[in-house]
């Protein structure tokens, strides 16, 4: 069995060496590893890093001529992805590659399908803790889920999952779209906790983001999937 590891990029000039080297040194619990990665037309020296990275293993870089947002890059690694089972990676160094084995393991034994990296806010800064709890909240009602974590990057799901979803969502509203999508589709979602330490510095996100997430929610919850 293969992992595939999507990378949306846009502006990480200062981390995307290190996560990738973090990402290639990651275990995957004994499956084989791709890395497909996104330039989502990075403006900064992104793009120039990556030309000159070499030595990375089984790396794929898709470079984006237009910027089309988080979602947009997710869309495209997802066509261009080989791998039995998929996690999402985000670019700089919140997240840690080495929880990839644990993630991995419900799919691989068959118990699951989809499984939810549940992150500790405790290092968020309050309205952002706060921001996620409610989307959670709403997520949850509508859709009958008892998860702690919907807008968590670690997502991984088995290739079926996510066979001939189009996402529609450009921005960082996919997170609700992905699980929205998943839940209608009749996934159960295993959450399991991961380490997460946040960062501020070049952050993208902001509260305004979601707004867009409750849309995407409420939209999801009628729309044909």
């Amino acid at each position: 069995m293969k992992l595939s590891i999507i990378m949306p990029v846009y502006n990480e000039e200062a981390t995307i060496a290190e996560i990738l080297e973090r990402v290639a040194a990651a275990p995957t619990g004994g499956l084989d590893k791709e890395i497909v990665l996104v330039n989502d037309c990075s403006r900064d020296g992104t793009a120039k890093i990556l030309d000159s990275i070499k030595h990375i293993p089984n790396l794929r870089v898709i470079n984006h001529t237009v910027n089309g947002g988080k979602g947009a890059a997710i869309a495209t690694a997802m066509k261009n992805v080989a791998g039995d089972i998929v996690i999402i990676q985000d670019a700089d160094l919140e997240y840690d590659p080495n929880d990839y084995p644990k993630l991995v393991a419900p799919i691989v034994s068959g118990a699951v399908k989809v499984v939810y990296g549940a992150r500790n806010l405790g290092s968020q800064k309050w309205y952002m803790a706060a921001g996620n709890k409610l989307l959670t909240l709403i997520t949850n009602v509508l859709y009958g889920l008892r998860i702690s974590d919907m807008e968590t990057c670690y997502k991984t799901m088995a290739r079926e999952v996510f066979a001939g979803m189009e996402l529609e969502c450009k921005r960082f509203d996919v997170e609700a779209e992905l699980t929205a999508k998943i839940a209608r589709r009749g996934y159960k979602i295993l959450e399991l906790p991961i380490t997460y330490v946040a960062r501020y510095e070049d952050k993208k996100l902001s509260p305004m983001d979601g707004w867009p997430a409750v849309r995407a929610l409420i939209k999801y919850r009628f729309a044909k999937v």
